[in-house]
């Protein structure tokens, strides 16, 4: 099966770009309950100041996802900023905790999507950008867009 095939994405964390470098990226399932499932397919989640963290003993959990509540959902409706946990096999996690706490890495969520009707989540293993690198981002992407936007306006003007 080819890479990508069968996802729908649900949000993606365009400011995780911004504000931290991505060094390497895992997939993790998420563990979910049934009316949080519902609110991703109608793409109600917020990934922005989310981050993913190992607990003492060995799990790893999603902090910080907003994910708003089902409409149609009974009264017992879950907490929507509650902790989620993850899903990765042991050596995945043993392996990130290890670059976590000797490198400091953090671990970002950079997309949200379904795969084969599971809810997944695209991790970054991530170290923060200083506010120099984001200018520097800024000024790159400006001149980009001003070299293509003289190139459109060069094509144009041949015909």
């Amino acid at each position: 099966m080819a890479e990508g095939e069968g996802e729908k994405i649900i949000s993606v964390n365009r400011k995780a770009r911004h504000d931290y470098f991505i060094e390497e990226k895992f997939e993790a399932g998420l563990s979910l309950l049934g009316a949080e499932v519902k609110s991703l397919r109608e793409g109600k989640v917020n990934l922005r100041d989310s981050y993913a963290r190992v607990t003492r003993n060995g799990e790893l959990i999603l902090v910080g996802v907003h994910i708003s509540p089902y409409g149609h959902a009974g009264q017992d409706a879950p907490d929507p900023d509650r902790p989620r946990k993850l899903l990765m096999h042991r050596r995945e996690i043993d392996r990130l905790t290890g670059k976590i706490r000797e490198r400091g890495f953090t671990l970002v969520p950079t997309r949200l999507y379904f795969k084969r009707g599971k809810a997944k989540v695209e991790l970054g293993l991530a170290r923060g950008k200083e506010h120099h690198d984001k200018r520097h981002d800024l000024r790159k992407a400006e001149s980009k867009r001003e070299i293509d936007r003289a190139l459109k306006s060069a094509s144009r003007g041949r015909r």
